[in-house]
């Protein structure tokens, strides 16, 4: 791990993206999950975005800091729909280094474009020293 400052507690990292119709039906060819929920629109035209889908902000949060995860949980509060903009906003909530190591903690939030929360989640992992 090359990082210009340690991992501080209160650190917070975001991400945000709408999901397509194409989103949705990618994940449903690569999961094998062809809900009809996620494979027909609704009434408006939508479909229900996959909630490990939607659980992919988070994972692309840890992945730009190289974190392994070694456990995740995640708590879905509402539907996600196509066409839907969700922010991810990641909290470090422990740091502990270790030798060629440093154990992290995380939890945050996704929130939809109406300012609604859609997922809970709660991480814990390692993000590895450069070369070990």
């Amino acid at each position: 791990m090359r990082r210009e400052r340690p991992f501080q507690v209160g650190e917070v990292s975001s991400f945000e993206r709408c999901f397509t119709d194409e989103d949705v039906l990618e994940f449903q060819r690569i999961s094998g999950d062809a809900g009809r929920h996620h494979a027909r629109p609704d009434a408006q035209g939508r479909r229900v975005v996959h909630g490990l889908l939607t659980a992919t902000l988070p994972t692309r949060l840890g992945g730009d800091i190289d974190f392994l995860a070694r456990e995740m949980q995640f708590e879905f509060l509402r539907p996600v729909f196509t066409g839907d903009t969700v922010r991810c906003e990641a909290t470090i909530t422990e740091v502990a280094p270790e030798a060629g190591r440093v154990r992290l903690a995380m939890s945050g939030s996704c929130w939809n474009q109406e300012g609604k929360e859609v997922l809970r989640f709660q991480a814990r992992g390692v993000v590895l020293d450069e070369g070990a």
